[in-house]
């Protein structure tokens, strides 16, 4: 983050300034498609370009080729370009975003630009280097995986400080905020971000007759529980303390901690614990209930703390809701930026270049499996 804000300044200090903010009839290129190519603003797209551009894929970075290889295998070509339109468009789209921002922003820097931009993207090559410990063996076999040698990174990373830097531009809204915002950025985020529910912790003594040994004949468990917990309350208000007869008499799960639950909100509790919840409600921390007596368990409960539900202030939230507003207005000007850069592309063109790169893919895999059935045979 620090070293985007430094380039960003540096390039300002570079440039001096640039004139207009607006795309210009000029600088829009529609791209044209032929066949297996599409031009954007001069620069020409090859469908190998797209079909070497590397996916995320279970954590590794494949070809669409391969990320798509499962469907080919199942679908007709109609069924495949449909279920692999998505990919591929969005690849295609982002290739043609980044020509476009390149040349844009190129031709709002100026011709003094390409000093800089040198020393920056030898900073970034240095950089990569380092994050494998000088290792470029690595180094390269990574950039190899990325579809990239280092001259394609370092072109790579040229382009996309140039068009950072020129996002940037069109990001800056040093408009003040209005405590108007702030209020009504409030409003309408408080019930999901800004709700804190009720909770409740306590400690409980949990005796469960069926597990008692019987000590008299004459006696079931459940009035051997009885007494024992009637015993136990008479020796907590004696003064005993609760945490320790949990450990010694308590058959729930949190007898090891004496008995200490960790907060939970009242409406999660299950069955028959829920009824603690309501024994909660009306107790306040410090205080006992029981004996409480719910599907074969007797409850001895000390509440220790209760957090009712509200929201929290909009005093303590403020910063959050000034960096929302931050991120939203750059995310309208990044949104009428991208539908800017959007109107110089020729629908019909781009959709005929995706149909030839998922035609490819389907041959290629269509091949492979009529080669495979040969061998077989």
């Amino acid at each position: 983050m620090r070293r985007c804000a430094f380039l960003s300044v540096l390039f300002f200090l570079l440039i001096g300034g640039c004139e207009g903010n607006n795309l210009t009839e000029n600088s829009k290129f529609p791209p044209k498609a032929s066949g297996s190519v599409l031009v954007v603003g001069g620069e020409a797209v090859t469908s190998d370009q797209i079909l070497e551009s590397p996916v995320e894929l279970n954590g590794t970075f494949v070809s669409p080729a391969e990320h798509l290889k499962p469907i080919a295998k199942i679908s007709t070509l109609q069924e495949f370009k449909k279920l692999g339109r998505p990919l591929i468009e969005e690849i295609v789209t982002n290739k043609i975003s980044q020509i476009l921002l390149y040349q844009e922003a190129k031709r709002q820097a100026g011709k003094n630009i390409d000093e800089a931009l040198e020393k920056a993207a030898e900073a970034e090559v240095r950089k990569f280097l380092l994050d494998f410990e000088g290792d470029q063996a690595k180094a390269e076999e990574k950039l190899k995986q990325m579809g990239m040698d280092r001259k394609s990174f370092k072109d790579n990373r040229k382009r996309f400080v140039l068009t950072q830097w020129y996002i940037a531009s069109k990001l800056s809204d040093n408009r003040p905020i209005t405590y108007t915002e702030l209020m009504n950025c409030y409003n309408q985020m408080k019930e999901q971000s800004f709700f804190t529910p009720a909770k409740i912790q306590f400690r409980l003594i949990d005796i469960q007759p069926a597990k008692l040994e019987i000590t008299d004949p004459n006696q079931d468990q459940l009035e051997q529980a009885r007494m024992l917990a009637n015993k136990l309350i008479g020796q907590i208000q004696a003064g005993e303390d609760f945490g320790e007869l949990a450990k010694q008499y308590s058959h729930g799960h949190r007898r090891d901690f004496g008995g200490l639950w960790n907060p939970v909100q009242p409406d999660s509790l299950a069955k028959p614990y829920d009824i603690l919840a309501a024994e909660a409600e009306k107790m306040q921390p410090g205080q006992i209930a029981g004996p409480i007596e719910a599907e074969g368990h007797i409850f001895i409960m000390k509440l220790e703390d209760k957090l009712a539900s509200g929201f929290q202030p909009f005093e303590k939230v403020q910063e959050e809701l000034k960096q929302k507003i931050i991120f939203d207005r750059r995310r309208e000007a990044l949104d009428k930026l991208d539908a800017e850069l959007m109107q110089q592309v020729a629908v019909g063109e781009k959709n005929e270049f995706i149909d030839s790169c998922l035609e490819k893919i389907y041959k290629q895999e269509t091949g492979v499996r009529r080669q495979e059935t040969e061998d077989k045979r």
